[in-house]
């Protein structure tokens, strides 16, 4: 892997760049569509790469362990074979998955013990194992195996787990080596920072982070429940100290505005399911600010979903339509208003790629995000 910064704010720290795999170029920054198990729920993979055309969109090495099992990914030739899918693919480690299932989990230092959520078997999940597992399912860029904090979280646990994190990464790295690639192609690979939100865990995780040489690295542990300043104070902390010649990834975020005030501070990567869950209940993203397509208001409101047009959906149907689609319980709805968020979260990503190239990024962030907030 290789990552080219080709331009950087002159009034942030924003940045846009580059990033080249075996399966091709990543303009940054990025927005990485979630697909889960295989696939971007509800998005075919022709739409996804003609309508919302990513460079790279995010596997869960969590549920494709479960389903469909690495045997049948290793079968069908790594995961991009078996889903059709020829760009890039990241995958996460499952931390985060081992972290939300909190009741059915124990976590000690040789790994985690976890039920299935889907037929309570027992399962085991260690620094090793799982980058075996990664390495099976094929991605291009695979993460480190680490413990996601929750919020809030006690001083000393959030010590306690940025320290197993960092051991873990350890036995990632030494174990990494031992296991050749499968497929063909390179597979790039990132540790997490982890450290809540503490500043001084932060500083000690980003730095030992940062000593461990990748080729990129990944901050975890934010979004999940503390207040947005405090994930932008972490965030400002972190890439302070990371490497600048190397993509930053930032996993989790989050809202239109949470990306743009994250690549002010630095970030290139992010994934979040908030476009494609927010859909499916009918919340729209746009230029604009956020609509509601479920309420009243929009029962005879005839014009396009998105004048703006990012995708087909947004110029082909109403938000008339639209509405009566999710009033009826009709899937149709669900899969427009998905294309029509990818669709803008892509649009937002490389607006403010072309803002941070042309150097007026800040004064366009500050618009676009006094926009945003607003309820439409």
């Amino acid at each position: 892997m290789k990552f080219d910064l080709l331009a950087k704010d002159p009034q942030t720290k924003a940045r846009a760049g580059s990033i080249t795999t075996d399966h091709g170029v990543i303009e940054t920054p990025i927005f990485m569509p979630v697909g889960t198990v295989a696939s971007v729920k509800g998005v075919h993979q022709r739409e996804l790469k003609e309508e919302i055309n990513p460079d790279i969109i995010l596997g869960n090495t969590y549920h494709l362990y479960l389903r469909p099992q690495t045997e049948i990914l290793e079968k069908a030739g790594g995961l991009h074979k078996f889903m059709n899918w020829d760009r890039n693919i990241l995958t996460d480690s499952g931390g985060y998955q081992v972290y939300s299932l909190s009741a059915n989990r124990k976590i000690k230092e040789e790994g985690v013990k976890f039920k299935s959520h889907i037929d309570g078997s027992y399962h085991f999940f260690s620094p090793e194992n799982v980058m075996e597992i990664q390495r099976t399912i094929g991605a291009d860029i695979i993460m480190a195996f680490d413990e996601c904090t929750p919020y809030p979280c006690d001083y000393r646990y959030a010590k306690r787990s940025m320290h197993m994190t960092h051991r873990w990464l350890d036995r990632c790295i030494a174990h990494l080596d031992k296991v050749p690639t499968k497929y063909g192609y390179d597979q790039a690979f990132f540790p997490i920072v982890q450290g809540s939100t503490y500043k001084d865990l932060r500083q000690q995780s980003a730095e030992y982070i940062a000593n461990a040489g990748a080729v990129g690295n990944a901050i975890g542990g934010l979004s999940v429940g503390e207040p947005a300043e405090e994930m932008y104070a972490m965030t400002e902390v972190v890439t302070a100290i990371l490497p600048e010649d190397k993509p930053r990834y930032l996993m989790g975020v989050g809202t239109p505005i949470n990306i743009l005030e994250n690549i002010a501070l630095g970030i290139d990567m992010f994934d979040c399911v908030m476009p494609t869950r927010n859909a499916r209940n009918g919340m729209l993203f746009t230029a604009h600010g956020t609509i509601n397509i479920k309420n009243k208001k929009w029962a005879d409101d005839f014009s396009p979903v998105d004048e703006m047009g990012h995708t087909f959906v947004d110029t082909e149907y109403t938000k008339a339509y639209l509405r009566h689609l999710f009033a009826a319980d009709e899937y149709l709805g669900k899969q427009i208003a998905t294309i029509h968020n990818l669709g803008f979260y892509m649009w937002l990503v490389r607006e403010a790629r072309k803002h941070i190239l042309a150097g007026d990024f800040r004064e366009w962030k500050e618009k676009m995000v006094k926009q945003m907030s607003q309820r439409l």
